[in-house]
């Protein structure tokens, strides 16, 4: 479901003279549907960047990245939304909504995106909100207003709505209690086995071993390695 074969990434800083600055070379996973993958290393050592690249946000310099069987590198703007919002979702560690929309709509937005009706979509929503405790006064209300722990299980509620094939997760269960963090991941096991593909960070030791098939250590990526 997931493929990166030979991925390099560099980034140019053009407020300091254009300077290149060489992150990734020669990254290389595959991630089969039903496994979870979890991106371990030290901090710096490329975790996020490779899922932004994963998700279409960094552009790679070299080799594929295919979700789906579609190369993200190659592929066209176009191509790249249509798989963000059929394919492949993306749990962020912070939440990024237009200000003043409902939670009820924020979470049910990616099912009306691929052509669930409005009352079927919040429905799914509010079954999401009611597991992760989101008390039902708050839904007619801005996730903007919210906690921090209050945004971050909206923001889990929504990248569960719609049932990606793929899911990318930035720590899922941080600053969660562990009520809340036992539902998260309880959605996590459920989205395993129904057969979604998911690399995550999980710097929750407990929670990776739980959840995740394996481990994969970028460190062994950076360019220091790769030469």
């Amino acid at each position: 479901m997931i493929e990166l074969n030979n991925v390099s990434k560099t980034f140019t800083l053009h407020n300091q003279g254009s300077a290149v600055i060489k992150v990734l070379a020669g990254v290389d996973l595959v991630v089969q549907p039903g496994e979870c993958v979890a991106l371990t290393g030290a901090s710096g050592a490329g975790k996020s960047t490779l899922m932004r690249m994963i998700y279409g946000n960094y552009m790679a310099q070299g080799g594929s990245i295919c979700v789906g069987g579609t190369d993200l590198v190659q592929a066209e703007p176009r191509e790249i939304i249509r798989i963000r919002r059929e394919m492949l979702g993306y749990v962020s560690q912070f939440l990024r909504v237009v200000p003043r929309v409902p939670t009820l709509d924020v979470v049910s937005e990616p099912l009306r995106a691929v052509g669930i009706p409005a009352e079927e979509a919040q429905t799914r929503a509010r079954v999401l909100l009611t597991w992760l405790n989101i008390p039902q006064r708050l839904w007619s209300l801005s996730p903007t207003t919210f906690s921090g722990g209050e945004q971050q299980r909206v923001n889990i509620a929504r990248g569960f709505a719609h049932r990606y094939p793929a899911i990318l997760l930035d720590e899922p269960t941080a600053s969660l209690d562990a009520v809340n963090r036992d539902v998260v991941l309880g959605l996590i096991e459920d989205a395993k086995a129904r057969g979604t593909a998911i690399v995550g960070i999980f710097h929750d030791a407990t929670a990776r071993e739980r959840v995740c098939d394996r481990d994969v250590d970028v460190g062994q990526f950076t360019l220091e390695q790769a030469a």
